[in-house]
């Protein structure tokens, strides 16, 4: 039996799961020793049985691990390397941990319980490791490739396991820019001890403390929700069993009206997943594409009939510049000359860098959008006032300004575009959350089906439905999710 110290910090890790996770955790764990060879597994003894990383390197060497072998297609390689390396810095109270390419049950049950179930102070030893093997501050640079790192695999296991509901590599922008700009966008929220933020060469060279890593992976809960995704997708273990953590339900939103259309979205996995994660709680589960300019055409009038009364929509534009930005519009958009919204409404850039730009509190001028008037100004806008927007796009279609000395009055976003007046390279339009009622009834039913009486007097008529063909049909359940 083990030793009562060893026993008890033991049980006390394995009670925070459920007697089902308990299960899936063990089965794991044995899985791998018994592939691994272990004498424990030989014996029967579960508390003697280890997990050995010995070759991570050589995927075709003689003692390659099984570890390695496990997670080989879900997991790149680095990523599993790290997960060792955090399983091994688990200090076992009572005895030596043994060989350096041993891992015992403990250890595995312990790694598994502070970074699935543990707070910030509990995760942070682990993570620690897994960012370097060495002891001691660890620098700026070390922390951006573990994140990118941390990212593509989230990105990876996620296609692997078919958990991108909807979105895929194929129908979106290439993920590579995406995931050093999220990990860029992460990491300039570490502060050194005296509470300043280093940017640029002076943050990837800045030493930082294990007291600052904990401060910011409390502060920054994707590291916390990628680490998790990583272990239960990778590891494949409690994948299948319901989640105590809400934040991966809608890490990546469903995606509606995109399938069989070969269209490449302006968005990337990364982004969506940073964008998604700002948006209200009760809209995070679904996107559905409203209008798409590759799709639909370069038409404001068009773009308007797609959008209008839709509920809340996320707008992304791309300059010819290759600059990729937009809005999230908290209500539905209503063509009228007043401003509308409200302080949920943001700006956010994607390309070439990542970012989300809430409101301040200055005005109310979130969103504005305006067609075939000869008094007030013509087209969409989000931010500033009119002629200065933080985001426009003119109503002659093609042209647009971000304009922002130094910043957006109504959200504090910088110029978004390349040039402050830019030329329109594609528009998406994003429905989020599920669409109102009404648009569904709408979409379901033309007047005819309404009327009755309408569709019989048509019919004594000798006159067919034309209407029947003209419905742009609404996504909602014929894509897999």
């Amino acid at each position: 039996k083990m030793g009562n110290a060893e026993s008890s910090a033991y049980r006390s890790h394995l009670s925070r799961f459920l007697p089902e996770e308990q299960s899936d955790i063990d089965g794991v764990f044995d899985t791998l020793s018994a592939s691994s060879g272990s004498a424990g597994a030989k014996n029967g003894k579960a508390t003697k049985k280890t997990v050995t990383l010995a070759a991570l390197q050589a995927r075709h060497s003689l003692l390659l691990s099984v570890l390695q072998a496990y997670t080989w297609e879900p997991l790149p390689e680095h990523m599993t390397v790290r997960l060792y390396h955090g399983m091994k810095s688990i200090d076992l109270i009572g005895k030596s941990s043994g060989p350096s390419e041993q891992i015992a049950k403990e250890q595995f049950v312990i790694f598994m319980s502070n970074l699935l179930k543990g707070n910030a102070e509990e995760k942070i030893a682990i993570i620690m490791r897994m960012i370097s093997k060495a002891e001691g501050p660890v620098k700026g640079k070390q922390i951006q490739e573990f994140t990118e790192e941390l990212i593509t695999s989230v990105v990876h296991v996620l296609s692997y396991r078919k958990e991108l509901k909807g979105w895929s590599l194929e129908n979106t922008r290439d993920s590579a820019s995406g995931v050093k700009a999220l990990a860029s966008q992460l990491i300039s929220e570490l502060k050194l001890a005296d509470g300043t933020k280093p940017v640029g060469p002076q943050l990837a060279e800045s030493d930082f403390a294990q007291s600052v890593i904990e401060d910011w992976v409390y502060r920054v809960p994707q590291i916390s929700i990628f680490l998790s995704v990583v272990i239960r997708q990778g590891l494949h273990v409690l994948h299948s069993l319901p989640d105590q953590t809400k934040d991966l339900l809608n890490l990546v939103p469903s995606c509606k009206g995109i399938k069989g259309r070969e269209l490449v979205s302006l968005f990337d996995i990364p982004s969506i997943i940073y964008i998604n994660s700002h948006l209200p709680a009760e809209l995070q589960h679904k996107w559905q594409l409203l209008f798409s300019s590759r799709l639909h055409g370069e038409s404001f009038s068009q773009l308007c009939g797609h959008i209008v009364n839709k509920g809340p929509c996320i707008v992304i534009l791309k300059d010819l510049d290759g600059y990729i930005f937009g809005g999230f519009a908290s209500h539905s958009w209503e063509v009228k000359p007043q401003f509308q919204g409200d302080n949920r409404c943001f700006l956010f850039s994607v390309f070439p860098s990542l970012a989300v730009y809430t409101h301040t509190g200055y005005n109310d001028h979130y969103m504005y959008l305006n067609h075939g008037q000869q008094t007030m100004p013509n087209g969409l806008g989000m931010g500033g006032q009119h002629e200065y927007f933080g985001l426009w796009v003119d109503g002659d279609y093609g042209k647009g300004h971000s304009k922002a000395k130094p910043r957006c009055t109504t959200y504090n976003s910088p110029q978004l575009s390349a040039k402050e007046d830019f030329t329109l390279d594609a528009v998406e339009v994003w429905a989020v959350g599920d669409l109102p009622e009404s648009v569904v009834r709408l979409c379901k039913k033309s007047i005819l089906d309404v009327d009755p009486e309408a569709q019989a007097f048509l019919e004594m008529a000798g006159k067919s439905r034309h209407s029947e063909g003209l419905r742009e049909p609404i996504e909602e359940e014929d894509d897999d999710d």
